[in-house]
């Protein structure tokens, strides 16, 4: 199995770890309070990774051109307004249908690919998405087509926040191949991994910046209720840092449409957190979904 496989599974795992620790602090906090702890406290441990790896990597630090901060600053603001646009799709009467709009960015990234960086995917890879996508739907509660058409117009930002996941992707792949490009170096994996880490450092402190300013015009009090949760937040930040390392990794590694789709699997793992933890029963409807997101990622890998 391909690196960047094993890399997209990791961080699709770590990612639903996160969303479990994450759920813990939304007692204390809003919604974008919690969702901002990801960032805050996560920042630490990225700057400290991206430290630890250019001193055992022994590779030079890359060449920030203009290339590169348009790319990562487009996706770091892409990435928050896609994390607002879900919260805003599943706030509705629709939750099933919103989270299962989002998830389109697999078949929206392999359009957007395309168009931006050039990078299209295989017959056998599109249907590998489409499969997926179907068993996406399956997963993710009773659907039916007629919701498409009676539900209120927030589950659509469901659509929105796929695009901007899609969007944020593709602009963290472009940024790291513009890393790669300026090194007049052969690409090695130690090369790869340290160019990623810095696409994540920076696009976490930007995202950090501009969140936290939101916080503080928006949401008076939140910053100092996010500051003293610190203490469980520090594992969150922690693990959000491990869970992205693994993402932006593999988007530096392979088209960030086929990254996508593979991550899908997190549904997989959330999917088992809730039997194991809730005792919640699985539906025919379930086991069929999930046998139709593991064959269309079989596809893609």
């Amino acid at each position: 199995m391909s690196v960047w496989v094993l890399l997209t599974i990791a961080g699709a795992f770590l990612q639903n770890l996160r969303s479990l620790l994450q759920r813990q602090l939304t007692e204390d906090l809003s919604v974008n309070g919690a969702a901002y702890v990801r960032f805050l406290f996560a920042l630490p441990f990225v700057w400290l990774f991206l430290a630890l790896l250019s001193l055992v990597s022994q590779v030079a630090a890359p060449s920030l051109d203009l290339e590169f901060w348009l790319y990562v600053l487009s996706g770091a603001v892409t990435q928050i307004i896609a994390t607002s646009a879900l919260v805003a799709a599943v706030s509705g009467s629709h939750f099933a249908l919103g989270t299962a709009l989002s998830k389109t960015e697999a078949v929206q990234a392999a359009l957007l690919g395309l168009v931006i960086l050039g990078e299209g995917v295989g017959p056998m890879a599109l249907a590998g998405i489409g499969i997926s996508l179907v068993g996406v739907f399956l997963l993710s509660g009773n659907i039916r087509p007629k919701d498409l058409v009676r539900a209120d117009r927030r589950v659509w930002f469901g659509v929105l926040a796929g695009t901007c996941l899609a969007l944020c992707s593709i602009c963290y792949r472009g940024a790291s191949l513009a890393l790669l490009e300026s090194t007049s170096q052969a690409t090695s994996f130690s090369q790869t991994l340290l160019v990623a880490a810095w696409t994540l450092a920076i696009a976490v402190t930007v995202q950090t910046a501009v969140m936290g300013i939101y916080l503080r015009v928006s949401e008076p009090g939140q910053l100092t209720a996010v500051t003293h949760r610190w203490r469980p937040a520090l594992m969150v930040g922690m693990v959000a840092m491990a869970a992205s390392a693994c993402w932006f990794t593999a988007m530096a590694m392979h088209n960030a449409a086929m990254v996508r789709a593979v991550g899908q699997i997190e549904l997989l793992f959330t999917l088992i957190t809730s039997v194991w933890l809730l005792n919640e029963r699985i539906s025919r409807r379930e086991v069929f979904g999930m046998a139709l997101l593991v064959a269309g990622i079989l596809m893609l890998i």
